[in-house]
């Protein structure tokens, strides 16, 4: 979450983009990347000489060879500009076009082909490296929060549903559905790659075992993380974030994953994380035969359910936000889906989010989902939280606030059961299968949450007339004295 003074920062360097020659959002974007990234690259090789050095033994995986140390940004940075921009231009940029090149099954180095350098002069890339220089790279995620924060300059970010989860709701559904080391993991519609990444966190952080054992530490590698969107610049995007938290091959390719093209691709996966898009409807004609069968409908937030469970292995997983919509819509494609979920499926749970989270981009009230596909039911209850925070404020600012409800919400997930938590005016609370579908399968948590009012108790009238005229002969004597000390002047 960006705020205060490295918004500024960002607008001043979006501002000298601009003045300086480049004046198509998506293109400043791809090259303020481009530059963060080589940026990046050196930190991380910084870390690694720091290392060695401690423990006294050559560089691990070296980012950088000794002859290419002009291409590391804490060199390159200190250039007059002509040489800065020949030494960025002719190598620092074509080394980060071409890392993983020698390998054919590098979607890295497949989205990074077309990739262009269009800083126009060197006296604009000087002036842009001397003001990302001071942009602070302390969280590895910094570069996928200065994204989000650029698409929200664009005037269609809020249409087409191009904006990035934040990070604290990301890391709140990791943390619900807890990743395995053997899972594999799916966004459908990935741009900058964020849940993949902070699944990726997690596992590193939660099971090390994965560098300790070679068929895990190749599965970590190669076949666990799986992202596709028809965004060519989030595609690099999301190739660049993977590779710079040690992910080295991540399936990460073009797709429209409701396509009728990609129809087979059935069964696969056994986790599930994902933002779909929201906005807009669907062409039944390019929608994929399969998922028109399961629900009919052209909306896409009901499509992108409908493709999650056919992605799913049986015992596969979903965590997936959804607009408020979904839950309580009145349309048959709604109510089919709802009761697939709940009945040939096992929901487990229905997390209300607070309509400010997705602000400045959009102002819609969503929900996450938790599923698990089964094919043979299994829900007996869904638990439900109300989220009232999310520790920042929700307006337009965002702005850092105290209350804080998502360590709540994976402390009760964990320890939650049914047969205790059946108080309704609580943020948490379960209910039972049969009651959901008393109420047609209605999954708002208004429907079953239960608002305590207090009981305001009144004097009789009487007792507040009297209390009136009381107040009224006070005012009359004040007045009076008032008078007296005017006509003593």
């Amino acid at each position: 979450m960006i705020t205060g003074e490295l918004k500024s920062q960002i607008d001043r360097i979006w501002d000298a983009f601009w003045s300086g020659g480049i004046s198509n959002p998506l293109e400043v974007i791809e090259q303020f990347t481009y530059l963060l990234f080589i940026k990046r690259l050196d930190e991380l090789h910084t870390a690694q000489e720091k290392k060695a050095n401690r423990l006294n033994r050559p560089i691990e995986n070296p980012v950088f060879l000794p002859l290419q140390y002009k291409m590391r940004w804490s060199h390159f940075k200190n250039f007059d500009p002509q040489k800065m921009y020949e030494v960025v231009s002719t190598q620092a940029f074509p080394f980060i076009k071409e890392m993983h090149g020698d390998r054919e099954d590098s979607t890295y180095s497949h989205h990074m082909k077309d990739a262009r350098f269009t800083i126009p002069t060197p006296g604009l890339l000087a002036k842009v490296v001397e003001m990302i220089d001071k942009v602070p790279m302390e969280d590895r995620d910094t570069k996928g929060d200065i994204y989000e924060y650029m698409l929200g300059k664009i005037a269609t970010a809020g249409q087409n549903g191009q904006f990035r989860t934040p990070r604290h709701i990301i890391k709140m559904m990791v943390e619900l559905v807890a990743p395995k080391p053997d899972d594999i993991i799916c966004d459908p519609a990935c741009g900058t790659a964020g849940f993949l990444m902070v699944a990726g966190e997690y596992l590193r952080e939660r099971h090390p075992e994965i560098f300790t054992d070679a068929a895990r530490k190749w599965h970590f590698n190669e076949t666990c993380f799986h992202g596709f969107d028809f965004d060519s610049t989030m595609l690099r995007i999301g190739s660049m974030n993977m590779l710079l938290h040690g992910i080295e091959n991540p399936d990460i390719r073009y797709r429209d994953s409701l396509a009728q093209e990609n129809a087979a691709d059935e069964e696969r996966y056994t986790l599930i994380l994902a933002n779909p898009p929201f906005a807009g409807s669907l062409d039944t004609e390019q929608c994929a035969k399969n998922l028109q069968q399961m629900v009919k409908t052209k909306k896409t937030e009901l499509l992108f359910i409908a493709l999650f469970l056919r992605l799913l292995k049986t015992g596969g997983r979903a965590a997936v936000i959804v607009p408020d919509g979904v839950l309580f819509g009145s349309s048959g494609a709604h109510k089919t889906l709802r009761t697939a979920l709940v009945d040939e499926h096992k929901l487990e749970a229905v997390i209300s989010l607070p309509s400010g989270v997705f602000k400045p981009y959009a102002g819609v009230s969503t929900a996450i989902l938790y599923f698990t596909r089964t094919n043979s039911g299994g829900t007996n209850h869904v638990w439900f939280y109300d989220v009232q925070a999310d520790g920042f404020s929700l307006d337009d600012k965002r702005d850092p606030v105290e209350a804080d409800d998502l360590p709540d919400v994976i402390r009760r997930w964990r320890e939650r059961d049914p047969q205790r938590d059946t108080d309704r005016t609580a943020k948490a609370f379960c209910v039972p299968v049969a009651e959901i579908r008393e109420n047609g399968y209605d999954l708002s948590i208004n429907r079953y949450k239960e608002v305590l009012h207090e009981e305001v108790t009144y004097d009789p009238p009487k007792v507040i007339l009297a209390r009136l005229r009381a107040l009224e002969r006070e005012i009359d004597q004040d007045l009076e004295e008032l008078e007296q000390l005017l006509q003593g002047k």
